[in-house]
């Protein structure tokens, strides 16, 4: 006769869809590896040759492999320097001081909340304070 089984309970809580999401060279890897380890696909813009590259470059990469850029860049929302029209979503996180712990802190209970779909053609502006969603498209 068999023994007991031995469960382990889990959280009802539903898991988040996995997003397709490219980190801008603002933040460091050890942001891009918290996303990795949610389950997110995630590219570093310097871990494909993208280090220096500007904030279009960036912009036009993201876009091109359809991935959600994640950003500290203010230039991201300043329409004059950089315009938005179609776009899988761009994340803006507005954080002070900018350390990696805060990133994480904000940004994954936030993408735990949210589809890729929800993201499409929005600039997202999110502080520990509050989020702003501005169609751009």
């Amino acid at each position: 006769m068999p023994g007991p089984l031995s469960t382990t309970q889990r959280s009802e809580q539903p898991m988040p869809e996995p997003l397709r999401l490219y980190v801008d060279q603002m933040l460091r890897l050890d942001v891009a590896q918290a996303l990795r380890n949610e389950g997110h696909d995630v590219v570093r813009a310097s871990e494909v040759g993208q280090a220096r590259a500007d904030d279009a470059e960036i912009l036009d990469r993201a876009i091109s492999e359809d991935r959600i850029l994640v950003t500290l860049d203010e230039h991201f929302g300043d329409w004059v320097v950089l315009p938005l029209s179609k776009h899988p979503g761009v994340i803006r996180l507005k954080i002070d001081p900018t350390t990696s712990k805060n990133a994480i802190a904000l940004l994954i209970p936030f993408l735990r909340l949210h589809t890729s779909a929800q993201f499409s053609n929005h600039l997202v502006i999110v502080s520990p304070k509050r989020t702003k969603w501005i169609l751009t498209a």
